[in-house]
C-alpha cells in the first residue's frame, strides 16, 4: 500500500504501516576504510537493494555509500553473496524443515534462507520472470477466502489488524509454512542483534510481500513494535484502537524494527541463480545512513521504511496468534 497523505491527520501520520495494521564483516567491495572528500552521496532504496544482491550489483555502489549502508545491515543469517559451493539443486530433495522440529541445527536453518524449498524458489523465478507483476504472486493464491477472527482481544478494542477481514493462503502450503519459519526465525535470532521481539499484535505480526525495483527480486519487509504504548514521555502518539492495552516498550529497539527477507534471485539462464537468499535487520539509528536517507521525516521517530519505497506490493502477511483457550499462529494474506 502507499504512503499516508498528510492530509488524513494525526492517527494515519503515527501510524507505522498501512496495514492498520553474525555479525557482518564486508567483502572486497565493500571497502572498510576511505577518505571522505566530498558529502556522503544520498541512498536510494535500489542501492540497498543492490547490496544485498550479486557483485555485478553491489560494485557499482558509490564505495563510501556502499560502506555507510553495510554499517547498517545486522544479518540474522550469515551473509554470502558468492556462495558458489551452495546451490539449489544441492538441497532439492531435501525434506522442509519446519521451524518446531527439535534439534534442527542452525546450519540447516541458514541454508533455508539461502535456498528455501522448491516452491519458494518458484514463487522467485515468477516474480522475476513477469517482470516484477504483482499480479504473478497474486495468481498463486488460494482462491479460498478465510476470515480473520479475534485476535488476542482486538475485536473488543474495535482493531481490525489486516488490511481486510478476511485472508488467504498459498496455494502450496510448503510456500505457507515458510513465512511462518520466517516470523518464528526472526523470533529466535533477532536477540543477536539486539532485537527482542514478540509474536503478538502489538509487536511483530506482519510483512509486506513486494517484488523490487528494477530487478522483481522478491522479498518480504517485516514490521517489528507495530504499536508502541503510549506514553506522555517516551512516546505521547495515538496511534488508534489496536494501540490499546500494548505493553511494547519505546526504546531504541525500535531502530531494529524494519527486517528485509528477500529470496534467492534467479539468473537469466533457465536454472541459474545469482544470488541466495538474505534476511537482515536494517538498524535505522539516528546516526546512520538509512535514518538519514531512506526513513520519511514524517515517521522517522517510528523508523518506518515503507514497503513500496523498495518495490511493487503483491500482498500482506500475517501471523497472527488465534483461538481460545490456547491460541496457535495461523497465517492470513490480504
Amino acid at each position: 500500500m502507499g504512503k499516508p497523505s498528510l492530509s488524513l491527520g494525526l492517527t494515519l501520520l503515527f501510524s507505522f504501516s498501512l496495514t492498520a495494521s553474525y555479525s557482518f564483516t564486508p567483502s572486497s567491495s565493500f571497502p572498510t576504510s576511505l577518505k571522505q572528500s566530498s558529502p556522503s552521496p544520498k541512498a536510494t532504496p535500489s542501492d540497498l537493494l543492490s547490496l544485498l544482491g550479486p557483485k555485478s550489483q553491489s560494485s557499482s555502489i558509490d564505495p563510501l555509500l556502499a560502506q555507510e549502508l553495510t554499517s547498517c545491515f545486522k544479518f540474522l543469517v550469515p551473509f554470502r553473496p558468492n556462495a558458489k559451493k551452495l546451490v539449489p539443486e544441492k538441497f532439492s530433495g531435501r525434506k522442509f524443515l519446519r521451524f518446531e522440529q527439535k534439534g534442527q541445527r542452525e546450519e540447516e536453518e541458514d541454508v533455508l534462507v539461502w535456498w528455501p524449498p522448491q516452491p519458494v524458489l518458484e514463487l522467485a523465478r515468477l516474480a522475476v520472470d513477469s517482470g516484477g507483476d504483482p499480479a504473478a504472486i497474486q495468481r498463486a493464491l488460494d482462491p479460498t477466502m478465510i476470515t480473520v477472527p479475534d485476535v488476542e482481544g482486538s475485536e473488543e478494542n474495535r482493531c481490525q489488524l489486516t488490511r481486510t477481514p478476511y485472508g488467504r493462503h498459498f496455494i502450496s502450503e510448503e510456500l505457507n509454512s515458510y513465512i511462518g519459519f520466517l516470523f518464528e526465525l526472526i523470533l529466535a535470532r533477532g536477540p543477536t542483534v539486539g532485537l527482542n521481539v514478540s509474536l503478538n499484535r502489538y509487536d511483530l505480526f506482519h510483512g509486506h510481500l513486494f517484488l523490487a525495483l528494477d530487478t522483481g527480486r522478491l522479498g518480504i519487509l517485516f514490521h517489528a513494535k507495530e504499536y508502541p504504548a503510549y506514553d506522555k514521555e517516551l512516546f505521547p502518539y495515538n496511534m488508534g484502537f489496536c494501540q490499546r492495552g500494548s505493553n511494547v516498550t519505546y526504546d531504541d529497539s525500535m531502530n531494529l524494527r524494519n527486517i528485509l527477507w528477500l529470496a534467492p534471485l534467479p539468473s537469466n539462464s533457465a536454472k541459474g541463480w545469482e544470488a541466495p537468499g538474505v534476511l537482515v535487520v536494517l538498524d535505522a539509528r539516528p546516526d546512520g545512513i538509512i535514518y538519514r536517507d531512506l526513513i520519511p521525516e514524517y515517521v522517522n521517530f517510528a523508523r518506518t521504511i515503507y514497503e513500496d519505497d523498495l518495490g511493487e506490493v503483491a500482498v500482506d502477511v500475517n501471523y497472527l496468534a488465534v483461538g481460545n483457550p490456547e491460541p496457535r499462529f495461523q497465517l492470513f494474506i490480504c
